[in-house]
């Protein structure tokens, strides 16, 4: 009896440990998308992605913790931290949230690829298990099915577009001049040319492939369906224009020039550009119901489907208002959370 002990024990030990490795497994399995789900909205992205709404959930930037990643329902209750990270570009699909770190920028301002720790990052969404998926520089990340489209920077190639894989493999440079990667559709990504072309352009995710879709001087162009499409119109000193790429006839729907803008259902919010009189205002998308939200320059124009955020450019304190009913200013201040 007391020979078959040691051998009992082992056995028993043989059976945690491969239980212990299959658990290990399991838990490490990536859950793949079986389409082609997109990460985030064209004008959060072009915002600097700080919000990101999934399921009833919204991944944010915490202006009140640094902007570290945190999650709230969509009216900012059952806060949590999720991560130690400064985060921007958010995307979130039904399993993960995908995010560009920038721990070492001390501003606000998320500017362009400033050398610092922006790599780009997968967690669950309770969390754990954060994994880098690219470890250089990357900026305007956005998620298309199973991969990440996201500008990439190298000493060799300097900004270029990029795409990787959610489970980390399978990083690949698909485009040597970089286009924003914001207006996803699809398995499409819509984007304005080169320097020197504005026309708006198709680029097919399943193949690569790049293909001119729409002929015009654009500038950040959001693509809400198959034919639609609101851009900057360079040649109007950036004014927004909306128009119908298969059948044309664009409609200048404010005369404004924008510094930027997000389109949210039937509601255009932007910011006007003027030396003497810029401000926060919004239309809907006829361009009828003109309101001015607030005087001055603001930046990162975040929707969800319960408040608007936005950042004063100055002070870099965030407000946000009502999807539904835009007009009262709130400072948006959710707490922090020691994780």
């Amino acid at each position: 009896m007391k020979k078959r002990l040691p051998i009992i024990i082992i056995a028993v030990l043989v059976v945690v440990f491969a239980g212990l490795g299959f658990y290990s497994h399991q838990k490490s399995k990536i859950k793949y998308n079986t389409s082609y789900v997109n990460g985030n909205t064209a004008g959060n992205l072009y915002n600097a992605g700080l919000f990101c709404e999934k399921n009833g959930t919204v991944y944010f930037a915490n202006p009140d913790d640094d902007y570290r990643l945190y999650s709230m329902d969509t009216n900012g209750n059952h806060l949590k931290k999720l991560s130690y990270d400064r985060v921007m570009y958010i995307n979130a699909d039904d399993h993960y949230v995908y995010y560009v770190r920038n721990n070492e920028n001390n501003g606000t301002g998320f500017d362009f690829f400033s050398y610092a720790r922006n790599s780009l990052c997968r967690i669950d969404q309770n969390g754990e298990n954060t994994k880098i998926l690219d470890k250089d520089p990357c900026l305007y990340a956005s998620l298309v099915g199973n991969y990440i489209y996201y500008l990439h920077y190298d000493d060799k190639d300097a900004t270029t577009l990029y795409k990787i894989g959610i489970d980390g493999e399978g990083r690949k440079k698909v485009y040597s001049p970089y286009i924003f990667t914001c207006s996803t559709l699809g398995q499409y990504i819509y984007t304005s040319g080169t320097e020197s072309d504005g026309a708006i352009y198709q680029l097919d995710t399943a193949s690569d492939s790049l293909s001119k879709v729409y002929e015009c001087n654009s500038f950040k162009p959001i693509v809400t369906s198959d034919d639609n499409v609101y851009y900057m119109d360079v040649d109007q000193n950036n004014a927004l224009v909306h128009t119908n790429m298969k059948s044309g006839h664009p409609v200048t729907l404010t005369k404004d020039s924008l510094d930027l803008y997000n389109v949210y259902g039937s509601s255009i919010f932007y910011q006007r550009y003027s030396e003497d009189n810029p401000a926060l205002c919004m239309i809907k998308n006829d361009g009828s119901g003109y309101q001015e939200l607030a005087q001055g320059n603001y930046s990162n124009i975040n929707v969800t489907s319960s408040y608007i955020y936005f950042t004063d450019f100055k002070t870099k304190e965030m407000f946000c208002t009502p999807t539904d009913h835009p007009g009262t200013l709130t400072a948006f201040h959710p707490g922090v959370i020691k994780k």
